[in-house]
């Protein structure tokens, strides 16, 4: 048994905090269902119910976790850097939301894929991170799948690709933040909010928007428990277990939403997206491999 599976399988914490991680990243990977089943409204107004009804359950877990004072100690740089990662958060949920919309479940699958790879190449242009020969081969390997997609198909599969770099330069931001979670959220929501409130009264009262039946409302409600319950199941995650272990949880959450879309909602994935995926999977592969091999010459 290698050191790690010893570590996670001795240590309470860290079986509490694989125990939240598998939860977490199950729940984001069933999350598709959810939208599949809210698809009787728009992309936008899906969006800004989600956004109204999480601020409530997000100042309730701040409340919970006793964090008002680091939302008060926020500095006004930390304010704006918050300020621009919310309108990457919102365009992220949009594209995803649309992607659902439009049946292309597997394109967000491979977004989902594409991201952690996307995440270290961002490190090593914005923060001096030198990538290692097995990390660049990992990236290659991404970046030819999605060629594969733009020379055999004709164009780029640029819902995940919007997925992956939103996110990717979201997950840069808040690196730099060091803030909680549901904090960082938590204003994040607080600052597009507004917005959301008045495309939802004005849509309404333009007729724009379709009147709602208190069950579609609820519905539409729930949104806001979709995206805070796994938030407080990672956030419980990353305080018991080392990040380098918690990452080989995130490729959970997009092979589930591969195997929904496949098996459950029967999309259809052209045979040039099967090598894409095999390219990525290969990346991901060589990419853990060297994460594994560096955590044990840490230790």
């Amino acid at each position: 048994m290698n050191q790690a599976s010893t570590e996670a399988t001795g240590d309470p914490r860290l079986r509490q905090g694989a125990a939240y991680a598998l939860a977490a990243y199950t729940f984001w990977g069933f999350a598709p269902i959810y939208f599949v089943w809210v698809n009787f409204a728009a992309p936008l107004e899906i969006l800004a119910h989600r956004v109204v009804w999480s601020v409530p359950l997000l100042a309730c877990l701040i409340t919970l976790a006793r964090q008002w004072s680091a939302v008060r100690l926020l500095t006004p740089r930390q304010l704006g850097l918050l300020g621009v990662s919310s309108v990457l958060l919102s365009v992220n949920w949009l594209t995803f939301i649309y992607a659902i919309h439009q049946a292309r479940i597997t394109e967000t699958s491979l977004g989902y894929f594409i991201n952690p790879l996307v995440s270290i190449v961002l490190g090593a242009l914005f923060l001096g991170e030198r990538l290692r020969p097995l990390q660049w081969l990992a990236a290659g390997a991404a970046a030819v799948g999605v060629a594969s997609e733009l020379i055999a198909l004709g164009q780029l599969p640029w819902l995940g690709l919007t997925l992956a770099f939103s996110f990717g330069f979201y997950g840069l931001l808040r690196k730099q933040l060091q803030i909680p979670s549901s904090v960082g959220l938590g204003v994040e929501t607080l600052m597009v909010v507004p917005l959301a409130i008045a495309y939802l009264a004005y849509g309404g009262s333009a007729d724009i928007l379709p009147a709602r039946e208190s069950s579609q409302v609820l519905m539409l409600g729930l949104g806001g428990l979709v995206t805070v319950t796994p938030l407080v199941w990672f956030a419980a995650a990353a305080v018991r277990m080392p990040l380098t272990l918690l990452s080989f949880f995130q490729y959970l959450a997009p092979s589930l939403s591969l195997l929904l879309a496949v098996f459950v909602y029967a999309e259809p994935i052209a045979s040039v997206r099967w090598l894409s995926f095999a390219l990525i999977w290969m990346g991901l592969a060589v990419f853990s491999v060297d994460g594994l091999r560096q955590r044990r010459g840490r230790n």
